[in-house]
């Protein structure tokens, strides 16, 4: 079996002392070569679920390890090296140059006081190229659409060169074709060995692309499994409700909204 990258062990997480939890009991495993995809309603908390395995998020009970470490006692270089995240919004850097923002991913490997090597400078283009945005290498990130901000910041994440990369709604504002660019990559990059856990709302996507998927309902993992095993009537449904269509196309479940009501 693959190597385990980073574990939610029964995590109870709330975004502050007095709030109310988000997640409860969560129970989540990334390994090596896998490609897991979250789903789940608004506020189910995907994103929070992210933020805790990372060690970003303080837990009220359980634990959140990256690899054999506790992840709220590492430092931020050491974070860094095992886990690259994908934030939902770019930070506002308007002025900086998308080469520089991936560059910048580098921080943990790029030697203090001195200009960096040609290998994080080749590193950090390759990002861009793999995200489709290389041809924006030298403009600012506020000449950009949301979509091609969108990409560099998976590029920055790409380019961070950790075994772990979660990406929280990677694909939110890109049109359909570059949707389907930027599963292609996280499937690839499951490919070479990396651990990938991404959330989304694409349940189309998710059931051709992830090796497993993990449905949260409410701050807990209510299933994962194969796509086939949870997209399905029997527990999407008492989620999302019965406005879904279901399909199946080169042996992958389809799922997407749909406007009649089944009978």
């Amino acid at each position: 079996m693959s190597a385990v990258l980073a574990a939610l062990q029964r995590a109870d997480c709330a975004h502050g002392e007095d709030l109310p939890l988000v997640l409860r009991q969560a129970d989540l495993v990334a390994r090596a070569g896998e490609l897991v995809v979250l789903i789940g309603k608004n506020g189910s908390g995907k994103s929070t679920l992210l933020s805790a395995m990372a060690g970003l998020l303080p837990l009220r009970a359980g634990r959140a390890l990256l690899g054999d470490a506790d992840a709220a006692l590492l430092s931020t270089k050491e974070r860094a090296l095992r886990v690259a995240i994908v934030p939902q919004d770019a930070p506002p850097l308007f002025d900086v140059l998308a080469f520089d923002f991936v560059l910048a991913g580098r921080y943990a490997r790029l030697p203090r006081w001195r200009p960096a090597p040609d290998s994080d400078l080749r590193a950090a283009q390759q990002a861009l190229e793999a995200c489709g945005v290389g041809d924006d290498a030298c403009k600012p990130l506020r000449e950009l659409s949301g979509g091609a901000r969108r990409r560099v910041l998976v590029a920055r994440a790409i380019a961070q060169g950790a075994p772990l990369l979660l990406a929280d709604e990677p694909t939110n504002a890109l049109d359909p074709e570059h949707k389907l660019q930027v599963f292609d990559l996280l499937a690839q990059l499951a490919d070479r060995g990396l651990g990938v856990l991404a959330c989304t709302h694409e349940l189309d996507l998710a059931g051709q692309y992830a090796d497993r998927i993990a449905l949260l309902d409410d701050g807990r993992v209510a299933a994962q499994g194969a796509p086939a095993e949870i997209l399905r009537p029997a527990l999407l449904e008492p989620i999302y409700g019965r406005r879904l269509g279901y399909a199946t196309q080169c042996g992958a479940p389809l799922v997407w909204p749909s406007r009649t009501m089944p009978r």
